[in-house]
Formats: structure tokens, sequence, C-alpha cells
């Protein structure tokens, strides 16, 4: 199954993620599919950078997002415009 996942990156207790599309056999921060981009916890505002776009149309092809990276598109508004894109298909 593909995945939409964060990949750590940074130092130790410096973390960075990518948010990135990945099979759920690989390893956590090993191979991806794409990189869709990059959140960073450690900012007073934690940064999120992502392609809207890009993050739509896995979505759209059946891609599951971790609940961390579904909490983190419903903040940004992503998770809704894809629930409103999906119930107006059906």
């Amino acid at each position: 199954m593909v995945k939409i996942r964060l990949a750590r990156g940074g130092a130790k207790k410096k973390p960075f993620y990518r948010v990135v599309v990945a099979d759920e056999r690989f390893p956590r921060d090993g191979r991806f599919i794409e990189a869709l981009g990059q959140y960073d916890p450690r900012q007073e505002q934690p940064l999120l950078n992502i392609k809207e776009e890009r993050t739509l149309e896995w979505l759209g092809q059946g891609a599951q997002p971790t609940d961390t990276v579904r909490r983190l598109l419903r903040d940004s508004g992503i998770w809704a415009k894809f629930k409103a894109g999906a119930s107006a298909d059906a």
C-alpha cells in the first residue's frame, strides 16, 4: 500500500521531516516515490511547506496518509479540499 508519511532528517535532538509518498514496506527514512514537502516542528510557528496539487493527486489515487500527516493536512486545509472533491465525485 502506498502511504503519505514523514521521513525524518536533521541531527540528533533537532528533527526535520520531509512529507513523502512511499510504499509501506520501504524504510521510514529510506526509499520513497516522491517528496511532497517539508515539516519543521521546531519553529515557534511550525513550518509546513507542501505541494497541494500533487498531494491531492496522490490522495485521489488512493494513497493513505498516516495519522500525523492527516492532522497536518487537516491543519493546512488540504484534507478539507480532498474530502469536498471526493464527495462531489460520488
